[in-house]
């Protein structure tokens, strides 16, 4: 049936039939990917953690893809291959239309990462899958089919990953501001169709041109198979980059700024580095890239690490992804220099792919569990380092950089002894050490052409620095769960009398979520609730008529608003993370809720998920201040959420928004939803007059059924309560649809 194609086939025509069909399923795939985890967040509460556990979900299919297209290309003939890919891709159409299973509901008491896995898996796994086959199994039927390239099908590779591109960049910036959730299901149901009808036509076209089956084997029988210790290379050239990925995710999340859709561009740079690598430039990009490493380390060592204090966060965050882009480049380059005969290249996927799905699983559910910090991060930096490619050093050289690759380090360490047990007081030296490792990181480019050296000498200041930072913060309690990084820290402030006071603080990354004086003080709510604020104004606007008041608080932070409670007054916490809890409860750390509120409610859970199972017309204020990091979740903001609290109130219950956020304006989604809804509503965006220590400048938003109920703040504020402004350049939110970059500052 099969006959064997000339090799001078030079059909541009074929080209573009292969090259579409990768383009397409990539494009597919990396649409998928942020269509669900925007489904997926609101259960969820909005952690940075939900994009990294659906990351490892698609890593852990893409490999069972490649194993499944490696099995399926290897063990049987051409036509059966077609046979039993057109099952799997039939069996795969009774998930669409792609949704949501409304029966899963995440676990309030556990972890939620396998219950996430275990979601998506029912939801999307089948076209998943397929998606995750198409691309080596599409490259391999090309390599067969008789055209002028089919020898080195790689450069397909490019097509697929500049789908992922596009897609990933078109999302938040054309797809997310203009089509619905509903409609976008639709829209991707509607495209994976088309790509059936394209993998057909790849199907058909193999099955007419395959050459026999014996000059395919003779051929592939004469390539000599890739040793353990290349196969080893090349996991470890695909696991340090993945791993990293997630890093750095978590890293600028947590620790710079917590931007919404940040995680956008380390996944972008990291599949333009593949694009270039396997691209006709790769050789000289390659060399660019080996030469540039070490010299953006230097900067990068220095005020990334060393002294980020001095740098906005744009400038930190521009020197982190720079580091990172260089990273994988020089990983993905030496992948891509050391890619196989086309006889094993479902097997360099395959490969590729578990490697991914390691450093995914790495971060997800091992780091978590050895470190209490993103600590993975600066592990990879190392680990990337000791991948550059190694440089030809003559033998009378060898000597000389045996000695000095040890030196330096051991320089540090002895160092670090020094100032851990030999200084006091650190705070007066940090200039002192500050210079001192600066002059190590400017060192660091002499090793430029020795990996080990030059690695050793950056993992040492790295970790030095980051252990330094830990003793400098006074950090007593540190834990990291799946919501994000929290600490409390002992810190010292001047008080009204001039004199030092010790306070603690909560943080959750770099955010600060509530503190409190340890002095005479330990009842006086600071921070976003002090009492010159919006939400001491409030409780004082009301103070005569909120003796029975039943309150709903959504987010407990240190506790700080049960500081406002009276005897006869109700009050409830929702908190979707139970170590926030425990530590809000522990009286060494902050004495709130046990000094004002020892009886108030704890529900553990996303507060939508919670508030449906409460009785109608509960509350008389309702109070939401869920942050994740400086992120309100979203699901939070939506209409749907407001009618669901209203519901929740009583006639003349109010409702109290935290909105501060240093990216967002959410006040204007609020104001759009006063307008579209008709409720009263008033907003203060609060600065402090004069300097009182821990009272900080906060926004917040009220809603009320009728204007009357919040006449006494309106009366009582005179200038600082106001009605918001009417903006015109915003679509309203719904649960189906919302625009973080049509609120950016």
């Amino acid at each position: 049936m099969s006959k064997t194609p000339p090799s001078s086939d030079r059909s541009l025509s074929l080209i573009l039939l292969f090259a579409g069909t990768l383009f397409l399923s990539a494009t597919l795939m990396f649409i998928l990917q942020p269509l669900f985890g925007k489904l997926m967040l609101p259960l969820l509460g909005g952690s940075p953690a939900v994009w990294n556990t659906c990351m490892v979900f698609y890593q852990m299919l893409l490999f069972f893809g490649y194993l499944y297209a490696h099995l399926l290309s290897t063990r049987f003939t051409h036509a059966r291959q077609i046979q039993v890919h057109a099952a799997i891709v039939l069996i795969s159409l009774i998930a669409l239309p792609v949704a949501l299973p409304e029966i899963m509901s995440p676990p309030t008491d556990s972890n939620p990462t396998l219950w996430l896995v275990w979601t998506l898996f029912i939801a999307i796994g089948l076209p998943f899958f397929v998606l995750s086959t198409t691309s080596p199994l599409i490259q391999k039927w090309f390599s067969h089919v008789g055209h002028h390239t089919s020898h080195d099908p790689y450069y397909l590779y490019v097509a697929s990953n500049i789908g992922s591109l596009l897609a990933l960049l078109s999302y938040p910036f054309i797809i997310e501001p203009n089509i619905g959730l509903s409609a976008q299901k639709l829209i991707w149901s509607g495209g994976y169709l088309v790509l059936i009808l394209f993998i057909a036509a790849c199907a058909w076209y193999f099955l007419r041109n395959y050459q026999h089956e014996e000059i395919a084997e003779q051929q592939d029988a004469e390539v000599e198979a890739p040793s353990a210790l290349t196969k080893l290379h090349w996991l470890v050239l695909a696991f340090v980059p993945s791993s990293l990925l997630l890093g750095l995710t978590n890293f600028v999340s947590t620790d710079i700024a917590a931007v919404p859709l940040l995680w956008i561009i380390p996944l972008t740079l990291y599949l333009l580095s593949f694009v270039l690598v396997f691209s006709r430039w790769s050789e000289p990009i390659q060399r660019v890239s080996v030469f540039l490493q070490p010299i953006v380390l230097l900067p990068f060592i220095a005020y990334s690490f060393i002294n980020p204090a001095i740098l906005p966060y744009w400038l930190d965050l521009t020197l982190h992804l720079t580091a990172f882009f260089l990273a994988v480049m020089v990983c993905h380059g030496e992948l891509a220099k050391s890619r196989p005969h086309t006889a094993y290249l479902t097997l360099f996927y395959l490969i590729m792919s578990f490697a991914g799905m390691l450093g995914g699983m790495f971060n997800t559910f091992v780091a978590p569990f050895i470190f209490n910090g993103i600590y993975e991060y600066p592990l990879m930096i190392v680990a990337a380092l000791l991948l550059r490619p190694a440089v030809q050093i003559r033998d009378s050289e060898q000597w000389k950089i045996m000695d000095i690759q040890a030196i330096f380090p051991i320089v540090i360490f002895i160092f670090g002894l020094l100032v851990y047990f030999g200084v006091s007081d650190l705070g007066a030296y940090m200039d002192n050490i500050g210079t001192a490792l600066i002059l190590f990181a400017g060192l660091s480019y002499a090793f430029r052409k020795q990996a080990v050296s030059l690695a050793l000498l950056t993992g040492v200041i790295i970790f030095f620095i980051v252990g330094l930072r830990i003793t400098m913060s006074n950090t007593i309690y540190k834990e990291r769960t799946f919501f994000g990084v929290l600490s409390v820290r002992d810190s010292v402030l001047i008080n009204e009398q001039g004199k030092p006071e010790k306070y603690k603080e909560l943080f959750h990354g770099t955010t600060k979520h509530g503190a409190q004086r340890l002095a005479s003080h330990v009842q006086e709510p600071l921070t976003y609730y002090s009492r010159p604020g919006p939400m001491g104004r409030l409780f004082k606007a009301y103070d005569k008529v909120d003796q029975q008041w039943q309150i709903g608080v959504v987010g407990l932070g240190a506790g700080a608003l049960a500081c406002y409670a009276k005897p006869q007054q109700s009050w409830t916490f929702y908190e979707i993370d139970p170590v926030v809890v425990d530590i809000a409860k522990n009286p060494k750390y902050f004495s709130y809720l046990q000094r004002c509120t020892p009886k108030a409610a704890m529900v553990i859970g996303d507060a939508r998920l919670s508030l449906i199972a409460e009785p109608a017309e509960k509350f008389d204020l309702l109070v939401i201040d869920a942050f994740s990091s400086d992120s309100v979740p979203t699901h939070l903001l939506t209409q749907e959420a407001l009618q669901l609290y209203f519901n929740k109130l009583s006639d003349n219950g109010i409702l109290s928004f935290h909105i501060t956020n240093r990216h967002l304006e959410l006040k204007k989604v609020l104001a759009d939803h006063a307008k579209q809804l008709h409720y009263a509503a008033l907003i203060q965006e609060f600065k402090p007059q004069q300097e009182i220590p821990l009272v900080v400048a906060t926004d917040w938003f009220v809603f009320a059924k009728n204007e009357q109920v919040l006449a006494p703040l309106y009366q009582n504020g005179l200038g600082r309560w106001h009605k918001p402004g009417l903006y015109f350049d915003i679509k309203p939110w719904t649960d189906d649809f919302t625009n973080i970059m049509g609120i950016w500052k």
